[in-house]
């Protein structure tokens, strides 16, 4: 029985095996397939748009304001109580306000690639039940699992198993599963999390992000966006 199937993790491809004939002689190259895992809130998920809005209609950011999650977060934190006040902000975003999140640009399109050539997907995150300042107590995971149900992409055109979703408590939860999954590439919006000392080696680290960095300075490689993470993994990887 497959390995991946008795962990709950739906099956890919078998490896591709290629015959090399040179000098009268053949050699086998086993080609085992891509195990690309990937995060969830910023990385699949937009909220940057989610974040404002609901900032102006708590009265925290002037109704004139214009900027992403990252601006958003910076204005709050200026306020008295502003740290708290965030991240009360984060817990309405994470709950309630997903159902008003955007996919991000270019990640359906990846998953069509993925299947297309034979790749496992995973998804992993770190996302606990509840959020810490959400008096309504709404289930953040249950939340999730609405919103990517909502946009077919648990369907079976859509390229991602529910078996291969997973949400763990905490960050070392999240890179011992990274690790247990045998991730070959890891996808995430933070940098924090490819950079940490308790992060799988072996796994090509692809950060999400549009600011310009020194790349030589970094643990991981960046990618702007889908579209980009696609030809790293798949024609430069």
């Amino acid at each position: 029985m497959d390995q991946r199937a008795e962990s709950g993790l739906a099956p890919g491809r078998p490896p591709k095996v290629v015959l090399i004939d040179g000098r009268g002689e053949a050699a086998v190259i086993v080609m085992m397939p891509k195990r690309i895992g990937i995060d969830f809130d910023n990385t699949i998920v937009a909220y940057d748009e989610v974040f404002c809005a609901m900032a102006k209609r708590s009265g925290l950011i002037d109704p004139a304001f214009v900027g992403n999650k990252q601006e958003v977060r910076d204005a709050i934190r200026l306020l008295p109580d502003g740290e708290l006040a965030w991240q009360r902000l984060q817990g309405q975003v994470y709950s309630k306000g997903i159902t008003e999140a955007k996919m991000i640009d270019g990640f359906e399109a990846f998953l069509r690639r993925c299947r297309a050539e034979g790749c496992a997907t995973m998804v992993v995150s770190h996302k606990t039940e509840y959020g810490h300042f959400d008096p309504d107590r709404v289930n953040l995971r249950d939340a999730a699992w609405r919103w990517m149900r909502a946009r077919g992409l648990l369907d079976d055109e859509g390229g991602l198993p529910a078996a291969n979703v997973f949400f763990e408590s905490t960050r070392s939860e999240k890179l011992a599963r990274i690790a247990s999954l045998s991730c070959t590439h890891f996808v995430d919006d933070l940098e924090e999390v490819l950079s940490d000392p308790g992060f799988p080696p072996g796994v090509q680290r692809i950060l999400l992000s549009d600011v310009v960095r020194t790349q030589g300075l970094m643990p991981c490689i960046v990618c702007a966006s889908w579209r980009d993470i696609g030809e790293q993994i798949f024609e430069r990887g």
